[in-house]
């Protein structure tokens, strides 16, 4: 079963505990973030109001992590 995840904008970047100033990109997988560099979505997208509220890009699917680069890759299969 796929997951959902939610994408957003890293404001606090370059912060103690917030990544470099590179690692522009929050991902929340349920109560689960991370922190990236890029994000690449191979899979349809959209936007989502969360209870904080924030706006959110969202999309259901599988998370792969490309650690060299730093890259959050969502695509349709695991």
């Amino acid at each position: 079963m796929a997951n959902h995840y939610r994408i957003r904008f890293n404001q606090s970047r370059g912060q103690p505990g917030r990544g470099t100033v590179d690692h522009v990109w929050r991902v929340f997988e349920g109560d689960k973030e991370y922190l990236f560099k890029h994000v690449k979505l191979e899979i349809p997208s959209y936007s989502e109001l969360s209870p904080e509220p924030n706006w959110n890009v969202a999309c259901d699917g599988y998370l792969h992590i490309d650690r060299e680069t730093s890259t959050a890759i969502f695509r349709d299969t695991e």
